[in-house]
C-alpha cells in the first residue's frame, strides 16, 4: 500500500479529465469543489484525507486523480491562470505600459492570496521544474514576460529586471498581505514600493 506521505512526492500530474469515464469525471469534478471549500476553510496544507472524505471518495480515488498536493493546487488554479492569462493579452494593448504591467501584478497578487498557503507553494515551485504547479508558472511566466518587455522597451521599467524575480516578489506581497489580513491596503502598498524601485531613470 502506498502512503499519503510518498505519494504526496510523487511527481507526475493528474490525468486529463476530457479523457476520462462519466464517472471518473464525476469524482474528479466533487475532488475539485471539496478541495477548493477545504482549503478556503483551512488553506492549502488541509487534510487531503479529509478532501476525499467530503468528496465521498477513497483517498486511493484522489491519488489516482491528483498524485500528490501540487497537482491538487495546479487544478486548482488553473481558472485563475485562465484569467491571468486573458487579462495579460487586453492589456498587451493598453495605452501606458508600465501601468499595464502594475494592474496585472495586481491581479496576479489577489489570484495568488485566493487561498492561505497558496502563494508560499507558488513561491516554492518557480524554479522547481518537478513540480505539478510548474504547469501552472510557465504560462503566467511568459504572460508576465511580455508585459514587462513591453514597459521596458518604452523605457518605463529598467532593462535588468527579469520576470521570474519579479513574479516571486509579488508571491512574497501575496504572502505579507496573507500573514497581515487587518491590514487590506497592505499589498498594493508594498506593490507599489517595489514597483518604484523597479522604474527606469
Amino acid at each position: 500500500m502506498v502512503s499519503a506521505t510518498s505519494r504526496e512526492g510523487a511527481g507526475s500530474g493528474p490525468a486529463s479529465p476530457r479523457a476520462m469515464r462519466a464517472d471518473a469525471r464525476r469524482n474528479y469534478e466533487r475532488l475539485l469543489t471539496e478541495a477548493r471549500s477545504a482549503f478556503a476553510e483551512r488553506g492549502t496544507d488541509a487534510s487531503l484525507e479529509d478532501v476525499a472524505r467530503r468528496a465521498g471518495v477513497g483517498i486511493g480515488t484522489l491519488y489516482r486523480h491528483f498524485p500528490n498536493r501540487d497537482a491538487l493546487l495546479s487544478a486548482i488554479f488553473e481558472d485563475a491562470v485562465g484569467d491571468l492569462l486573458t487579462r495579460s493579452h487586453e492589456l498587451l494593448d493598453a495605452p501606458e505600459p508600465c501601468a499595464a504591467l502594475v494592474t496585472w501584478l495586481r491581479e496576479m497578487v489577489t489570484h495568488a492570496g485566493e487561498y492561505r498557503g497558496l502563494a508560499r507553494s507558488l513561491m516554492s515551485v518557480s524554479y522547481d521544474r518537478t513540480s505539478a504547479l510548474a504547469r501552472c508558472s510557465d504560462p503566467i511566466r511568459e504572460a508576465g514576460g511580455a508585459l514587462l518587455a513591453r514597459a521596458q522597451e518604452a523605457g518605463r521599467v529598467r532593462q535588468d529586471v527579469a520576470i521570474a524575480d519579479l513574479l516571486q516578489l509579488t508571491h512574497a506581497i501575496a504572502l505579507a498581505a496573507e500573514e497581515t489580513p487587518g491590514d487590506p491596503g497592505l499589498a498594493d502598498r508594498l506593490l507599489m514600493l517595489t514597483l518604484r524601485g523597479l522604474r527606469a531613470g
